[in-house]
């Protein structure tokens, strides 16, 4: 099961007490006080971790709760802190507040991490309240709550690579052929509900990660369908290979879903149309796949790849092609 978006409770863990203790031994008749502080609250911790990549394993524990201090104890002995809560998601996801909406942190990389609740603080023991005047003092501080919050986990799979296009135009074939990956397949429309990760390895120091996002619809950009889930999920990617098919179960024409495709992307965030993009007519076993990527690299100035997942031609030709582009814009950034 592939969740992308959870809503949690957090509940850190409250301050110990402090101890209004003194001193008892025999030949010491006024000791004076010797109360430990309370133990500070554990804390709730949301982290990125490597082998997660859905947020499944938390869509059934909503509450999450940190242990709470231990009370101080004679002899200045301090209360035992309370234990972390850690819940661990996937690279890529956002943490935002539920009440206010704001966004606590992205946690893009492997080990980053965020409180989002913060345990309460250790109350002081009779200790700290002696005075040369006042020496045997009663007073001690009770633990400080621990923080309370509600917030949203929103899952953006970041890939290097993501192979978008219209339904069953072959980009989980794709998938399954490029890496190791074993997403659903099928010969018909919307067989894919969610995205699918595979890592394509190139000879001894090279690799990518690809992400298959499901096949959009017209009005994906407006949430028609489960546009707004599918799309969120190219923004993480650097690189788009779009995949086209030839022939089309629906008789569309694949110029105009090409277009179309292209139009969701632009209006959903025109910044997703300036991101490199690798043109592919899949399929190119069927009659007419060449001719249309003729026709496409004659109309939009720019070459297309033709690719049979099925028999492997032209995926030695994509691979060097996404290395090639991945260079290329590594080179631009650096400047």
């Amino acid at each position: 099961m592939f969740v992308d978006e959870v809503i949690i409770y957090a509940k850190a863990g409250d301050g110990g007490d402090g101890c209004p203790s003194f001193r008892r031994e025999s030949k010491v008749p006024r000791g004076g006080p010797d109360g430990g502080d309370g133990g500070d609250g554990g804390s709730v911790i949301v982290q990125a971790e490597e082998n997660v990549n859905s947020l499944a394993n938390i869509a059934g524990h909503r509450h999450w709760n940190a242990e709470r201090g231990g009370h101080g104890e004679g002899k200045l002995r301090t209360g035992r802190k309370g234990k972390d809560a850690i819940i661990l998601v996937p690279p890529g996801t956002l943490v935002r507040d539920l009440a206010r909406g704001h966004l606590l942190r992205d946690l893009k990389e492997v080990g980053d991490s965020v409180i989002i609740a913060k345990g309460g603080r250790g109350g002081r023991g009779n200790k700290h309240f002696a005075t040369a005047v006042h020496r045997a003092p009663r007073e001690f501080e009770p633990g400080s709550p621990g923080d309370e919050r509600k917030v949203t986990l929103e899952l953006k799979v970041i890939a290097d690579v993501g192979l978008i296009g219209k339904p069953n135009a072959g980009k989980s074939t794709l998938l399954s052929r490029l890496s190791r990956a074993h997403p659903e397949i099928a010969n018909y429309p919307f067989t894919t509900k969610f995205p699918n990760l595979g890592q394509v390895r190139v000879g001894f120091d090279r690799q990518f990660v690809v992400a298959d996002i499901p096949g959009l619809i017209e009005g994906a950009h407006s949430g028609v369908g489960l546009g707004h889930e599918f799309l969120k999920h190219v923004e993480r990617t650097k690189i788009l290979v779009h995949l086209i098919e030839p022939d089309p179960q629906d008789q569309t024409d694949p110029f105009d879903n090409y277009r179309q495709i292209h139009d969701e992307l632009r209006l959903y965030d025109a910044t997703l149309i300036e991101r490199p993009e690798i043109i592919v007519v899949s399929k190119s076993e069927l009659p007419g796949a060449a001719e249309l990527a003729e026709l496409m690299s004659e109309e939009l100035g720019k070459p297309v790849l033709q690719l049979s997942a099925v028999t492997g031609k032209g995926l030695p030709q994509l691979i060097q092609t996404i290395l090639a582009t991945m260079d290329a814009n590594d080179d631009k950034d650096a400047f």
